[in-house]
């Protein structure tokens, strides 16, 4: 693998964390994640990043569920 491609996958995924950690918009950080796995599957080790962006992206779903206002009662 390229080692400029390594390091731009290994970017993306520190772009998103700190994103995270900042409280920058959540759809930004999903965006670097996803942006990471892209980067992965272009390089052909897709097996090898998708379990770390599971991990992230499942975080970040449950932060996203977190993060919505309530429902309204049922009459």
């Amino acid at each position: 693998m390229d080692e400029n491609l390594r390091i731009r996958i290994q970017k993306a995924l520190l772009t998103g964390d700190n994103r995270l950690k900042q409280g920058v918009e959540l759809a930004k950080v999903r965006e670097s994640y996803e942006q990471a796995l892209e980067l992965a599957r272009a390089a052909g080790i897709e097996a090898k990043v998708m379990p770390l962006v599971e991990f992230r992206l499942a975080d970040l779903a449950k932060l996203e569920a977190e993060s919505l206002p309530p429902a309204p009662p049922e009459a």
